[in-house]
């Protein structure tokens, strides 16, 4: 499943918001520089759907805040 997200780096506190059936809105602590941002981002993702059995991959939107994530389930 792929999933739209809009990142706002460097929040005062971190907060995963549903505003669609396949669009979030993210804010993470990390600051937008080294990938931190992205990689929190991620784990963010794959927290909310349901943790370590969750495959969680940035498919485009590397330097940008719009991203598209793919999600896959890894438990059968």
């Amino acid at each position: 499943m792929y999933l739209k997200v809009e990142v706002f780096a460097g929040a005062k506190e971190e907060r995963v918001e549903k505003l669609g059936a396949d669009f979030f809105r993210v804010q993470v602590r990390e600051r937008a520089e080294r990938n931190l941002a992205n990689h929190r981002v991620l784990e963010l993702i794959r927290r909310e759907f349901g943790g370590s059995g969750v495959e969680v991959r940035l498919v485009s939107g590397h330097h940008s805040p719009r991203k598209i994530v793919s999600v896959e389930n890894r438990r059968k």
